[in-house]
């Protein structure tokens, strides 16, 4: 099983949005296979706990206005680890020391990347 094209579309958005407040090092991982109640996870940098929080924030606003609602969020006060669970797409956004520190790249090397475009989530013309 993969992640579903909605799946695709949800993580360009989200991407976007993470880009738009200055996250970095984004990559997305096709979980589908391992987790069957998530399809994809997507892991960003910050560079502070207030780039942190502002990359959550865009995020959210992202999804919602596509008709995505979160259904938890963990970590918004501390602003070190924010994980957004929209259901199908699961966002981790780091400070970049908990990401080194956590490595869940390295805890999901074996799934498939899904390719982040570089206009991720235009609308398409």
């Amino acid at each position: 099983m993969t992640a579903s094209d909605h799946t695709h579309e949800i993580v360009q958005i989200a991407a976007r949005a993470a880009e738009s407040k200055g996250g970095e090092d984004l990559v997305a991982f096709d979980v589908s296979e391992p987790l069957p109640l998530v399809d994809a996870f997507l892991l960003i940098t910050g560079n502070s706990e207030r780039n942190v929080a502002a990359i959550a924030d865009a995020i959210e606003e992202a999804m919602l206005e596509v008709g995505v609602k979160r259904l938890r969020r963990e970590g918004r006060q501390e602003s070190r680890w924010v994980l957004l669970d929209f259901g199908d797409l699961v966002a981790h956004v780091f400070h970049e020391q908990e990401r080194i520190f956590y490595g869940l790249e390295r805890l999901w090397k074996d799934c498939p990347i899904i390719p982040i475009t570089a206009d991720a989530g235009a609308p398409a013309s």
